[in-house]
Parts: structure tokens; sequence; C-alpha cells
């Protein structure tokens, strides 16, 4: 292993819903849990304190339901639910891997979560537990990608890795054109100008407004999330001026 030492001491991961379906249609794959909770353990084992933000898409997406004639709060809160249903089951894996963690989720749901408390949070990662944060933001319009800038801010992350199924950001979609160009780092404006699809306006904002870089990179490459802590080149970095 490299002995390149951590850069990203503490981390906002962030994990889409699609990642957690495999190859399925729908639903989480066993065994993209179990490799996905491998990769987290080895970072964590480095010492890095963590939290966790999950999308829901493997299960519900409620910007699609809204589209086709649910309402738009009904879809968003369910689309939530989906969320925490990803938390718990990441949880289950991590332990199975030896790796403590908790669930706080925005929505109130005892039986199976915390509820999220930025103090409680805090005092699980001293204590080398890993929170996931499940139920987005707890608000309806807001999407996963806002709740892990917001989350990243709370807890006052080094950086935001947001884990894809694509090595880095494109100036198009690369399974689509296969002359799109890979950008080894962005300022957060450059992004908002090329209407780039990396986050939403709202998660970008609250990212520079707080100066958090934002690693993007491909979570299914063996040691990725572990190289992008130490701040090798993974993927695509985005920051401010002075990357």
């Amino acid at each position: 292993m490299s002995s390149t030492p951590i850069k990203y001491k503490r981390i906002l991961l962030k994990l889409s819903g699609e990642a957690f379906k495999g190859s399925r249609e729908y639903g989480i794959s066993p065994q993209f849990l179990k490799f996905v909770a491998q990769e987290i353990r080895t970072l964590h084992s480095s010492g890095v304190e963590m939290g966790i933000v999950i999308g829901g898409g493997n299960i519900f997406r409620g910007l699609s339901a809204a589209e086709n004639g649910m309402n738009r709060v009904t879809a968003d809160y369910t689309g939530m639910l989906a969320t925490i249903m990803n938390a718990l089951a990441l949880q289950d894996a991590l332990k199975s891997c030896g790796v403590e963690s908790r669930v706080q989720s925005a929505l109130e749901i005892k039986q199976v979560s915390e509820t999220f408390i930025l103090q409680k949070a805090l005092r699980h990662m001293r204590k080398g537990r890993i929170v996931i944060f499940g139920g987005g933001t707890g608000n309806p319009y807001f999407t996963t990608d806002t709740t892990a800038a917001l989350r990243a801010a709370e807890i006052q992350a080094d950086a935001i890795f947001k884990a894809t199924k694509v090595d880095g950001v494109y100036s198009d979609d690369p399974f689509k054109n296969k002359n799109a160009v890979k950008y080894d780092s962005l300022t957060y404006i450059d992004v908002l100008k090329k209407e780039l699809k990396v986050m939403d306006s709202t998660a970008l904002s609250l990212s520079k407004d707080n100066q958090i870089p934002i690693v993007v990179f491909d979570i299914n490459i063996r040691q990725n999330i572990l190289n992008a802590a130490k701040g090798m080149s993974v993927g695509t970095i985005i920051g401010g001026k002075n990357l």
C-alpha cells in the first residue's frame, strides 16, 4: 500500500442510489454493497472520519414520479424514505465488515435510525464511527446532492467525495459521446457556466460558499476512494481558483 499521507482527514462521501442496484434494473445489489463496504473499511482504517449520504434512485426517484403526475411533495418524501432503506442496507454491510456506523435520519423514524442531531453526529465521528445520513434534508424540493453539501458544511468536512460510475467530469456524457473531454480540475463557476451535470446548482453554491472541494471519481475501481483521500489524481477536483 502507498505510504502517501492522507490529505482529507474528514470527508462527506456521496453515493448514488443508482450505484446500489449494480447490474440489476432496480433494488440493492448484495455484491455492490459488499464491495463498497470493503472500500469504506479500507479508508476508515486509515483514520479518516466520514459521513455518508446516499441517494434513493435505485428504489424510487421522486422527480421522475412527479413528472409522471405524482404530487411533487409526496414524491420527494417517498424518495427520502428510499434513502433510509439504502442507509440501513449499507449500515448492515459495514457491520459485516467490522465497521461501526450509525444511521441518522432527517425524518424521525426512531425504530430504525437516530434523528439527525449535529453534535451527536460529530461525537460519533470522534469515537471512530461512520455516520450515514438518510432522509435527505427532511424537506421536499431538495436533492441528495444538496443534502451532501449541507451535511459536509455542518460537519466541517475537508472535501465532498462524489462517487459515480464515471472516472471524473466530462464535457458531455462519455457513454453517448466518444469525443467528450475529461476535466482534471474545474472551478465551481466553471461547472455552473458550462452547465455540467455534476451536482445541482444549490449543492454547488453551498460548496462554493463554504469552500469545500468536490472530488468526482469512479467508485467501482478498487482503492479509488483511499487514493482520493490521499489527494492523488483519480478523477476530477472541483474547487476555487487555486486548486
